[in-house]
C-alpha cells in the first residue's frame, strides 16, 4: 500500500512542480512585458496550498495572523514548515543558503522572494538590514530563530540577533508554533534533521498516510516592550514552547481540519 501511495503522490507532486515552474516562468515574462514586477503573494499562497495537498498535510490553524505586517518567528522542524506557513498568510521567508541550491525547489524559492543566509558566514548583519527593509516596505517576514531544525519535541534555544530588525522597523513580532502529529503522537517522519537528504525525506513523507499539522498563532508582541533582547527571546521561547506542549498533549484533536479558530484554547496569552 505504501508503494502505491508513493507512486500516486509522487506523480501528483511532479505535476505540481511542473505547473509551478510554468507559472513562475509566466510571471517572469509578464514582469518583462509590464516592466514592473507582478505581486506574487496570491500565486505563492495558491502554490503553497497545492504543495501541502500533494504532501498529505491536514492543517489546523489556531489563532489569527496580524492584521498588518509582522515579523513572524516560528519553531523549525522541516523544510515543509515553509509551504505550511506560506499558505496561511502572505510572507517572505528566511532560509538557509543550501535550500537555494536544491534543484527546482531552490529556484522556485528564489522566485517567491526567499531571503537566504549562509550560516557561519558573517551575513547576519546584512540579512538583518534586509529584513528591516522588507518590514519597512510593509511586507511580513518569517524567521526560524532556532537557527536549525529540531525533532519537534521541544523548542531549541532562540537566537535573538535578527529579532532586532522588528524593533528597527517598529513592527510587531508574532510567535508561531508548528507541530506534526501522526496516530495521536508526535510524528517521527516529519522532522528533517541531521544529514538527511531532501529527496529521501520527501519519499518518506509521500509513502505515509496523511499527517496532522497544528499551527498555533500567538498574540503579537511589541518588540519595544521587553527591557532587553534576552527578555524578548525568553518571552518568545515561552510562547512557542507552550504551544508545542498543548499540541502534543492532543488538546486540538477535536478541532476540524482546516478550521481557523480565533484563539488558542488553554494557551497563556501575552499581556
Amino acid at each position: 500500500m505504501g508503494w502505491i501511495r508513493l507512486l500516486i503522490r509522487l506523480t501528483g507532486f511532479l505535476v505540481f512542480l511542473a505547473g509551478t515552474c510554468a507559472l513562475a516562468i509566466t510571471l517572469k515574462l509578464v514582469d518583462l512585458f509590464r516592466r514592473q514586477p507582478v505581486d506574487r503573494s496570491p500565486w505563492a499562497a495558491f502554490c503553497f496550498r497545492r504543495a501541502c495537498q500533494c504532501l498529505g498535510f491536514r492543517i489546523r490553524v489556531h489563532g489569527q495572523p496580524a492584521e498588518a505586517h509582522a515579523l513572524y518567528v516560528a519553531n523549525h522542524i522541516s523544510w515543509s514548515d515553509i509551504p505550511i506557513l506560506g499558505c496561511i498568510t502572505p510572507l517572505r521567508f528566511l532560509s538557509k543558503a543550501e535550500v537555494g541550491n536544491w534543484p527546482i525547489i531552490g529556484w522556485l524559492a528564489r522566485q517567491a522572494g526567499t531571503l537566504f543566509i549562509q550560516r557561519g558566514s558573517g551575513q547576519a548583519r546584512r540579512i538583518k538590514t534586509e529584513i528591516s527593509r522588507c518590514l519597512n516596505a510593509g511586507e511580513s517576514v518569517l524567521v526560524f530563530p532556532e537557527g536549525t531544525t529540531s525533532s519537534g519535541l521541544a523548542v531549541l534555544p532562540i537566537h535573538g540577533f535578527l529579532l532586532a530588525s522588528a524593533r528597527d522597523a517598529n513592527t510587531p513580532i508574532q510567535p508561531i508554533t508548528i507541530g506534526y502529529r501522526r496516530a495521536h503522537r508526535p510524528d517521527p517522519i516529519a522532522p528533517f534533521i541531521g544529514d538527511d537528504s531532501f529527496h529521501a525525506h520527501l519519499i518518506r513523507l509521500l509513502r505515509q498516510p496523511p499527517t496532522q499539522v497544528d499551527v498555533v498563532i500567538h498574540p503579537t508582541i511589541d518588540p519595544a516592550c521587553p527591557e532587553s533582547s534576552n527578555a524578548l527571546t525568553a518571552l518568545i521561547h515561552q510562547q512557542i514552547s507552550a504551544g508545542l506542549k498543548h499540541i502534543h498533549a492532543g488538546e486540538f484533536e477535536a478541532t476540524p481540519t482546516g478550521l481557523r479558530t480565533t484563539g488558542a484554547p488553554g494557551l497563556p496569552r501575552l499581556p
